[in-house]
C-alpha cells in the first residue's frame, strides 16, 4: 500500500508546554508533553521555514517567562511572557526540512529561536540564520560559541574592564556562563576564585579550568568571612550569577572602584521573598559600579568574541563544559536540574541527530 504524497509529508511533532504559571521552583509535573501532526509542506507563496530541531538551550531566565508576572517580561522581547498551553521558544539549532524563504534551502543548518519540540515552523521575521559550524560540534554553538559565551565575554571585558593581575570572584562558577568568565579572566591574566555547590565542581574548577581557587558555598556559614579569607586585600571584579546573600557578601569585600556585573540572580528566581540587601554605604564609599546586562547588549562584540573564543578552543586553552540530555521528553527535567544545581556547564537537550 503506497502512501499518498500528503500522507508522506506529515510527521508527528512532540513538544512541551507548561500546565500552569510557575511562580516557585519548577517541577516536572508543571509541564506536559503534547503531540500534533504537522505537514512538511507549505502553502504556495508562504515564506515560512519548517525546521527539524537538533539542539535546544536550557536557561534559567526561561523560568521568568513562565511566571504569572516578572518585571523581566516587560523589558526584553526574548523574555516575553508565555502562558500555560502556549508553545515555548528557546535558542537552538535545527535543520531546514522545507523552506519558502529564499534565504534558506533544504538541509541548511540554522540557529535561532526554535521551540521546545521536535519541529519548529518559523514565520517571516523569526530570529533565524544559517550556521557555519567552523569545524566545532553543533552543541558548542548553543553554549560556548552562543549566547552563554557572548554573555561571559561581553559582561567581563566590556562591563568589568579588567586589568591584568586584578582579583576576580565568580559565583555559580561551574555554570554555563560562570565557567567561561573564569577562563576568560585567567587567560587575560587575572587571579580568579569561583564558588560552586559541590566538592566535585570545586575540584573541576581548579583542576580542569585553571581557577586559582574555589570553594563550596554550601559548606560556608559566613560568606562575608569566606570571601575575606580568599580575598584578604579585596575583590576588584565580581561576576554575579546568583544574587541574594552571595551578592551582599561580595559587596562587603569589594575594593574601592570595584566593578560588579550582574548577569543573573538565580537564587531569587524561585523565591520572591529572597532579595539581596547590600550595604549601600559600601557602594557609595567604595565607589562601586554595579550594572545589569543582557547578552543582546554586546552584539557589536560578536566578531571579536567568536575570533577570540574559537582560537582559545582550537589551541586547547579553553574548555567547553556541556551537560546534554537526549529527547524532547527530558526538557522539563533539564530545566528543573538547573535550579537544583545538578548541571555542570551548559545545559542542552539534543532532540535529534543531524
Amino acid at each position: 500500500m503506497f502512501k499518498t504524497l500528503s500522507e508522506a509529508m506529515e510527521v508527528s511533532n512532540r513538544y512541551i508546554v507548561s500546565k500552569r504559571h510557575i511562580d516557585g521552583p519548577p517541577k516536572e509535573t508543571d509541564f506536559e508533553l503534547k503531540s500534533e501532526v504537522i505537514s512538511l509542506s507549505l502553502e504556495p507563496g508562504s515564506n515560512s521555514v519548517i525546521v527539524k530541531n537538533l539542539y535546544v538551550s536550557i536557561d534559567p531566565y526561561q523560568l521568568n517567562r513562565l511566571k504569572s508576572q516578572s518585571s523581566s517580561q516587560a523589558f526584553s522581547i526574548l523574555a516575553a511572557p508565555i502562558n500555560p498551553g502556549e508553545g515555548i521558544d528557546a535558542y537552538g539549532i535545527g535543520k531546514v526540512m522545507v523552506s519558502g524563504n529564499p534565504e534558506f534551502e533544504k538541509d541548511d543548518v540554522v540557529i535561532g529561536l526554535i521551540c521546545w519540540g521536535e519541529y519548529s515552523v518559523i514565520k517571516p521575521g523569526g530570529m533565524l540564520r544559517k550556521l557555519d559550524p567552523m569545524g566545532f560540534p553543533l552543541s558548542n554553538h548553543v553554549g560556548v560559541l552562543g549566547f552563554s559565551g557572548l554573555t561571559a565575554y561581553g559582561g567581563f571585558f566590556e562591563l568589568c574592564k579588567p586589568k591584568k593581575g586584578e582579583k576576580v570572584f565568580v559565583s555559580a562558577a561551574s555554570g554555563s556562563v560562570g565557567s567561561l568568565v573564569g577562563q576568560f579572566a585567567k587567560l587575560f591574566g587575572c587571579y580568579v576564585v569561583g564558588s560552586a555547590g559541590t566538592q566535585q565542581k570545586v575540584s573541576m574548577l581548579k583542576e580542569k579550568l585553571g581557577f586559582d581557587d574555589a570553594f563550596n558555598y554550601k559548606e560556608e556559614s559566613d560568606l562575608k568571612a569566606t570571601l575575606k579569607r580568599y580575598f584578604p586585600d579585596g575583590i576588584d571584579i565580581y561576576f554575579d550569577n546568583v544574587g541574594a546573600e552571595m551578592q551582599e557578601a561580595a559587596i562587603s569585600n569589594m575594593k574601592v572602584f570595584g566593578r560588579i556585573a550582574v548577569c543573573g540572580v538565580i537564587s531569587e528566581y524561585t523565591d520572591q521573598g529572597r532579595k539581596a540587601a547590600p550595604d549601600m554605604i559600601d557602594v557609595i564609599y567604595r565607589r562601586l559600579k554595579i550594572q545589569g546586562f543582557l547578552a543582546a547588549d554586546f552584539m557589536d562584540l560578536y566578531p571579536d568574541f567568536i575570533s577570540t573564543t574559537t582560537q582559545y578552543l582550537r589551541s586547547g586553552k579553553m574548555h567547553s563544559l556541556e551537560d546534554i540530555s537526549t529527547g524532547v521528553q527530558t526538557i522539563p527535567s533539564s530545566l528543573v536540574a538547573l535550579f537544583r544545581g545538578q548541571n555542570i556547564g551548559k545545559k542542552i537537550v539534543q532532540l535529534a541527530q543531524q
